[in-house]
């Protein structure tokens, strides 16, 4: 059997914060935040990881610490073999070249000032210096037509441009250093649906032809069923599942996943209305002041008491389904 060598190998993340004392004495502790609590996962070549959960679990946060956008506190970063956690900014500029970000707010990505034949070839003068401009500017005219833009197109400002296109121009900015992984960070939640789906076919397409590992990050499960072969639930910067695409949606087995699934709209409305939805009851705790033992334990339908004892950790239930549950 062939064992497959990840990309990205994180192991134990966690981004912590702290802000200032609630309390009136100036020698109280700080509160602390737990952003992302402990989490780990894997990316190989080619595929992708779909991450979902609901607004505030971490998602975001984990994908700038895993950029070292933002400092992780604790645990293990490896790209490739190398340990990335604590590395110089020389060793990180280096890595950039490989590891790509699409933002969600397409239009607040990109900078106003410049066309966007320059947005798209900042990252070549950054990365190679050296790369004659007319080499340049031939590698942006062919990463404009693989997103769907023209050349004509080139040499106008990101306000001429819809919200759809100015995702396909911050797509292009990211794709056209030819990346290994591209951490997509949400990037249809500010679009239409229709075109959602435009540009989630896009991604595919681009990932087929160059090879790409994504990182998918959403909160809308139907999108993250429909690009991911691999998906990670979060909930209070932990990860509750981590699955295969279709063990997780044909057969969930955290009781929050269960929640999400059942959230999703049915297009029949005959099983929409007798389908069973599992409400999920009171509300967020707040990443402050967790539950002990199992941080979600306090909106759980199977919670025991034994729950608040002891904090589960992913546990492989079968070769493709991994739970942070001990009960089920």
């Amino acid at each position: 059997m062939t064992v497959r060598t990840p990309l990205l190998s994180v192991k134990d993340l966690k981004v912590h914060f702290q802000l200032a004392s609630d309390s009136p004495w100036p020698w109280a502790a700080p509160r602390v935040l737990k952003a992302v609590d402990s989490l780990s996962f894997d990316i190989f070549p080619g595929e992708t990881l779909g991450i979902v959960g609901e607004s505030g679990c971490g998602k975001s946060t984990l994908a700038r610490a895993v950029l070292n956008l933002i400092p992780a506190t604790a645990g293990s970063i490896n790209w490739q073999g190398q340990e990335m956690r604590g590395a110089s900014a020389e060793v990180w500029q280096g890595l950039r070249k490989d590891v790509q970000m699409i933002f969600q707010d397409p239009l607040a990505s990109l900078d106003p000032r410049m066309t966007i034949g320059q947005i798209i070839a900042e990252p070549l003068h950054t990365h190679l210096p050296a790369l004659p401009q007319a080499d340049v500017m031939q590698k942006v005219r062919a990463m404009m037509q693989k997103v769907g833009l023209t050349e004509q197109q080139i040499n106008r400002y990101p306000h001429e441009f819809s919200g759809g296109q100015c995702q396909r121009i911050g797509i292009a900015r990211a794709l056209v250093l030819e990346p290994k992984l591209v951490i997509c960070d949400e990037p249809v939640s500010a679009l239409d649906v229709s075109i959602q789906a435009q540009i989630i076919n896009l991604l595919m397409e681009l990932q087929a032809q160059m090879g790409l590992a994504l990182v998918f990050i959403a909160h809308d499960l139907a999108v993250v069923r429909h690009i991911s072969q691999r998906v990670m639930v979060m909930y209070l910067g932990r990860s509750m599942e981590l699955a295969g695409k279709q063990a997780i949606y044909q057969s969930p087995r955290h009781p929050y996943t269960q929640a999400l699934l059942s959230a999703i709209p049915t297009p029949d409305p005959r099983r929409e209305r007798h389908k069973t939805q599992q409400l999920l009851q009171g509300e967020l705790p707040s990443p402050m002041n967790p539950p002990s033992g199992c941080i979600f334990r306090t909106r759980c339908p199977i919670a025991t008491s034994a729950c608040a004892d002891q904090r589960p950790e992913l546990r492989a239930l079968n070769a493709d389904t991994e739970v942070a549950c001990d009960i089920v």
